[in-house]
C-alpha cells in the first residue's frame, strides 16, 4: 500500500565511501557525489573511510550494516580487500588486488578492480607492441602492469625501490624486474612519490625532470591541489602526460556503474574531480 510506504525523508540512507590510509586528499566523493545528483539518485551518499590497515578486516565486513553498498579501496588496503571478497572477478584474481567491493544480500562480497580497465581508457595510445616502465610494486602497480599486458604491450619492466617486492610482481605478472628507470613508451607512477608538496620533488624515483624525455607519454596515479613534479616536468618538455585526477574518473567511472547499474555521466565526474 502506498500508504505504508516510507517517505523520501524517512527511507534509510545509501551508502557508497573511499577507504584508505591516508584518504583525506580524496575527490572521490565530490566526483561520486556529482554523479548521484546527475542521474537523479536520491537518498545516497559517497564518503571517506579513513581506515588503518590493522583495523581493515574487522571495518568492511560491518560496512553494510551501517547501509553501505559498496565502497572503493585505495592505498594501502587494495590487496587486502581482495582477501575480503567471497566472489572477485577474474580480472581482480589475476591481478591480485581489488579497487572496488560491492556488498551483497547475506555477507557477500564482490570484487572488481577498475583500476586496470581505466588506465587503458585514459591512455592516448595503444599499448600493443609497446614498452612501458612503471614505478612501484603495489595493488595499484599490479592493476597496471596486468593492464598492460593484456592490452599487448610487448615488455612491462617494473622498478620498486625494494627490489625485492618488483621482482615478486614481475614472477607473479610475467613482467621483468628493473634496479635502473631505463627508457621506453610509456612510464607509469604507481608511486605515492608527489603526493606529499613538502618532500623532495622526485625522491626516491630513479629518474630526474630531464630523464621524462626517455617516454613518449608519462602517467602519474597520484594527484594533488597543483601537479606533481613529475606531470610538471613531462608538460614542460612536451612530454604527452594522463594525470592521477582523469585515471580517478576513468576508474571512478567503472566502479559508480557497478555501485549504482546507471551509466555513469564521466564529463560531470571529470568537472567534479577538476580533471583535464
Amino acid at each position: 500500500m502506498a500508504g505504508s510506504r516510507l517517505s523520501a525523508a524517512h527511507r534509510p540512507l545509501i551508502r557508497l565511501g573511499v577507504a584508505g590510509w591516508p584518504v583525506a586528499h580524496s575527490l572521490s566523493p565530490a566526483m561520486h557525489n556529482a554523479a548521484l545528483a546527475a542521474v537523479g539518485i536520491a537518498g545516497w551518499r559517497y564518503q571517506r573511510l579513513p581506515i588503518p590497515p590493522e583495523l581493515f578486516d574487522a571495518t568492511v565486513p560491518a560496512l553494510p550494516g551501517a547501509g553501505f553498498r559498496g565502497i572503493n579501496v585505495t592505498i594501502p588496503h587494495k590487496r587486502a580487500a581482495l582477501a575480503l571478497a567471497t566472489h572477485p572477478t577474474p580480472r581482480a584474481a589475476a591481478i591480485g588486488a581489488a579497487n572496488t567491493l560491492v556488498f551483497e544480500a547475506g555477507g557477500e562480497i564482490r570484487a572488481d578492480n577498475t583500476d586496470a580497465p581505466g588506465l587503458i581508457a585514459a591512455l592516448p595510445f595503444s599499448v600493443a607492441g609497446r614498452t612501458a616502465l612503471v614505478l612501484g610494486a603495489g595493488g595499484s602497480a599490479r592493476a597496471v602492469v596486468w593492464a598492460l599486458l593484456d592490452a599487448g604491450a610487448r615488455e612491462v619492466r617494473v622498478w620498486n625501490r625494494t627490489p625485492e617486492r618488483a621482482r615478486e610482481l614481475a614472477a607473479d605478472l610475467g613482467s621483468a624486474a628493473v634496479d635502473r628507470a631505463e627508457p621506453a613508451d610509456l612510464l607509469v607512477n604507481c608511486t605515492s612519490v608527489g603526493l606529499d608538496s613538502s618532500q623532495d620533488a622526485f625522491k626516491p624515483l630513479p629518474l630526474d625532470a630531464d630523464d621524462v624525455t626517455s617516454y613518449e607519454c608519462v602517467v602519474d596515479l597520484v594527484y594533488r591541489d597543483t601537479e606533481t613534479p613529475l606531470v610538471h616536468a613531462a608538460r614542460a618538455r612536451r612530454v604527452r602526460v594522463v594525470g592521477g585526477r582523469e585515471l580517478l574518473v576513468r576508474q571512478g567511472a567503472l566502479s559508480f556503474e557497478q555501485f549504482t547499474g546507471e551509466a555513469a555521466p564521466i564529463e560531470i565526474m571529470r568537472r567534479a574531480a577538476g580533471a583535464r
